[in-house]
């Protein structure tokens, strides 16, 4: 069957189940952006492959909802589906529940599963609805009834990750939440989101493409910690390890059953974002609910100084396998035929020759000339470019170490370029030095210096629809919050907090344009008016300077680029054949 063929089907059963509208999101039953096979299900059904999206239908008509970063892929993906696209950051498009208020009737019936809808996404939907009296039907997996050969649940195994990485053990982990319930006046804490679940038991997994998690959920209680998991996932070393530190294992749907059975003396601590509205209402109802964030997720956020201290570590891997790369790159793109995915497979060679490398952090973005113009492209052998010794190349990747996670995008030159191509490259790092070199007084959020990295782009009547930057996990998810650079983030950057820098530029049909580094928050000097903080670069890699028009730099920005590459050069060189130090000297010399 083909998309369309599916939505046919879908709507079948709506007449079936007695349904008006179906909604199917892009999450799983833990609220996690990437998602296992199984839960794929708007992508099965759309053919859409982006991470973020939502797929609404009704009987009569159908939509997905994403943001800018997909506008380029979504509409090639939904030709011919029957599935109307909605750019949901443009002005003057309705959200999917601002739609299904204006084209049903009132008192009509919406399904979805609520194994994959936040507490906070169903009252937002019911808030929004309110007026036409939607009855919501929250138990209705038509997916699941469609979907033939839907993948299992992976079981894949998990393994500690040790101390000396993590720089902190489990139990001064579940000290520090423990401390938390206390003030919060909670004796259970539910937590289902993996990369928390991960952090705070320091184990990986491998359920989950690219993020080294596995499916489980995790009630903390004032002397024991609960870890439901399906028990083949866990090997009985690590089993009498975890039980050893009061770790309760109990089998991953039994968890239901257990929130059932808590007595109205109980009260949880629960996070609306994060929880699903399934596990919700399973909780006994007499039992008192304390909604707040999730406490790991700030604790995670803020690396402690082991991580920071493996992180550049990592990091200098990471800038080694980068250097290798562009050096081939460059020497082969007019010697022999390199597809954009030979470039992929080629990075993720030089990443494997290094030591500690696991895997990608996500799929990489290699996209060569206008298929860069698509934020998230993933190059297929059907369409692939093969590359030139003209015009840009951009790669995004990433990788999964033992001792750290990277995300770094570099905009290669592979020949001539216009004019503009010049200019909007130079735009792009102009935007990307101003926020690695700006100083801030403790307390400033992402929405405050987003505007910072824009300014330079916005000065040509360009813009980029997508945040400017996100913050990354330790061995854990390449995005990770709650940090973020764009203009909806209230978060304050504190010390310890990882983020990346990367503006872009991408022209539908001609071009993309980014460069990414990743930063530590650091402190700068404390005055009469505060603490003042500023960034430390931790990515090391050159930034290509044939795609710079030197005039449009005012002299402090050459001097931070000059200081970068030369910090590029010393930390690098070192592990670096003649050759390839001779290479790299080129690549980073002053302008």
């Amino acid at each position: 069957m083909n998309s369309r063929d599916r939505v046919e089907k879908l709507r079948e059963l709506m007449v079936k189940h007695q349904l008006d509208a179906y909604i199917v999101p892009s999450f799983d039953a833990h609220q996690g952006e990437y998602v296992a096979e199984h839960w794929k299900g708007r992508e099965w059904l759309s053919g859409f492959t982006g991470s973020a999206g939502t797929v609404v239908i009704t009987l009569k008509d159908a939509g997905l909802w994403t943001d800018g970063r997909y506008y380029i892929q979504a509409d090639k993906q939904l030709e011919n589906s029957g599935i109307r696209l909605f750019r949901m950051m443009d002005p003057g498009v309705p959200s999917y529940t601002e739609w299904l208020a204006d084209v049903l009737e009132e008192g009509s019936n919406v399904g979805f599963d609520g194994n994959v809808f936040s507490i906070d996404m169903v009252r937002s939907m019911e808030k929004d609805l309110k007026a036409k009296a939607i009855l919501f039907k929250m138990d209705q997996d038509l997916i699941g009834e469609l979907w033939g050969d839907r993948p299992e649940i992976p079981k894949g195994t998990i393994f500690s990750h040790d101390v000396n990485y993590a720089g902190k053990s489990r139990a001064e982990k579940l000290d520090e939440v423990r401390a938390e319930m206390k003030n919060k006046g909670a004796n259970y804490y539910i937590l289902t989101s993996l990369d928390d679940i991960a952090w705070l038991l320091n184990i990986r997994g491998a359920d989950v493409p690219n993020n080294p998690v596995a499916i489980a959920n995790v009630i903390v209680a004032e002397h024991t910690c609960y870890l439901f998991i399906d028990s083949c996932k866990v090997p009985t070393a690590l089993k009498s390890e975890l039980e050893g530190e009061g770790i309760t294992l109990r089998e991953y749907h039994e968890i239901e059953t257990f929130l059932a059975n808590l007595s109205g003396e109980d009260a949880v601590s629960l996070d609306t974002n994060k929880t699903n509205i399934r596990l919700y209402n399973a909780i006994n109802s007499h039992v008192t609910k304390i909604e707040s964030p999730n406490m790991t997720t700030n604790l995670k956020a803020i690396k402690n100084e082991v991580e920071i201290k493996n992180l550049k570590w990592c990091e200098i891997k990471d800038g080694l396998a980068m250097v290798k790369f562009i050096k081939w790159l460059k020497h082969f793109v007019d010697k022999e035929e390199i597809t954009e995915i030979a470039a992929e497979e080629r990075l993720e060679d030089f990443r494997r020759e290094q030591e500690g490398f696991v895997g990608p952090s996500f799929d990489t973005i290699a996209g060569y000339q206008d298929h860069a113009a698509m934020m998230h492209y993933k190059a297929n052998k059907e369409t692939q470019y093969t590359l030139k010794n003209e015009g840009l190349f951009l790669i995004d990747s990433g990788g999964q170490y033992y001792d750290g996670t990277t995300d770094i995008t570099r905009t290669i030159v592979l020949g001539s370029l216009t004019d503009e191509q010049k200019r909007d490259f130079t735009l792009v790092l102009k935007g990307f030095i101003a926020l690695s070199s700006v100083k801030f007084l403790y307390g400033a959020t992402g929405a405050n210096l987003d505007v910072l990295a824009r300014q330079p782009i916005w000065q040509y009547g360009l813009d980029y629809k997508c945040g400017t930057g996100h913050g990354v996990g330790f061995f854990l998810n390449v995005h990770e919050g709650p940090q973020s650079i764009r203009n909806t983030n209230h978060v304050p950057l504190e010390k310890g907090m990882i983020i990346t820098n990367e503006p872009g530029i991408y022209l539908e049909g001609k071009y993309g344009i980014r460069i990414e580094n990743m930063m530590s928050v650091v402190e700068a000097e404390k005055t009469e008016f505060g603490q003042f903080m500023k960034f430390e670069a931790v990515t090391y890699c050159p930034i290509d300077l044939a795609g710079i028009n030197q005039d449009m730099l005012t002299e402090s920005e050459k001097q931070w680029l000059n200081h970068y590459h030369q910090e590029v050069y010393t930390t690098l060189a070192p592990y670096l054949n003649e050759e390839e130090r001779v290479w790299l000297m080129e690549e980073t010399k002053a302008i």
